[in-house]
Order: structure tokens, then sequence, then C-alpha cells
């Protein structure tokens, strides 16, 4: 299920115009390859990152581990959208077995269209998450 959602996905984002590097393997320790895109991410090799589970959960915990990455579990199309104009996430995560595939292309859409805009409302949130990060020495 996985390994379909994520060809469809990349299907998609090739569709939609994107370019991308896939990061995917057959290895059973999802968190490998959540930490190598958190650190391509996070080096800023990739704007954004696309990491696929089973749930979600468990590769957003994994890559919430690299300084750098934020990391947001989406599942649906409001969360998504604000992943990054609320909360400026770099990268989104999704289960294949929570998702089906046409929601999952909807959600892939919604995340590469989004934009954070600096210096509003949630500017003081934002840094808040930044000055902990920069202080516990989880380095943006």
């Amino acid at each position: 299920m996985q390994q379909r959602l994520r060809k469809r996905s990349k299907k998609h984002l090739s569709e939609l115009g994107y370019e991308y590097e896939d990061y995917g393997s057959d290895d059973l320790i999802y968190a490998n390859v959540a930490i190598k895109v958190a650190e391509a991410v996070a080096a800023g090799k990739s704007e954004r990152g696309i990491l696929i589970c089973g749930t979600g959960i468990g590769v957003c915990i994994a890559a919430n581990k690299v300084p750098g990455a934020y990391a947001a579990l989406c599942s649906d199309a409001y969360s998504t959208e604000r992943a990054i104009k609320s909360n400026n996430a770099n990268i989104m995560t999704f289960g294949s077995q929570v998702n089906g595939v046409e929601l999952a292309k909807k959600l892939v859409e919604i995340w590469m269209s989004a934009e954070y805009t600096p210096g509003g409302k949630l500017e003081p949130k934002i840094q808040r998450i930044y000055e902990y990060a920069e202080k516990s020495g989880c380095l943006r």
C-alpha cells in the first residue's frame, strides 16, 4: 500500500510540474528514510519534504528529531494548508493506511501551493518555536 501511494504521489508531483528527489527505499526502518529527507530539507537541499508510512506518525516523529526539520502530520485539507501558513512546516507526512490515493493527491497539491508569509500575526508563535529549538540545541 505504501509503495503504491508513493508511486502515485510521485506521478502526481510530476504531472503538476514539480521536480523531486525520491529518498524512498524498502528499508523496514522507516526512520532511516525520514531522517534522510529531514536532513536534506534542513540543509536546504530541498525546500520541502513529503514522507509516507502506514499512519504518517512514525516518520513525523523521526523527522522532527532532525534540527531544522519541522514535520507536520497532514490528514485533511485544512491542517495541511495550516501546517505551512500557520506553522511554517517544511515536511508533510501522511499515512498510506489512513489516506486514500485521491485524498493524498489533494493534500500534496495543497502542500505544494501553500506559502508562509513572514512577519504576520503568527510570527511570534513561529519565532518562539525557533528560539526554543536554538536554546535546546536543535538549531533551525
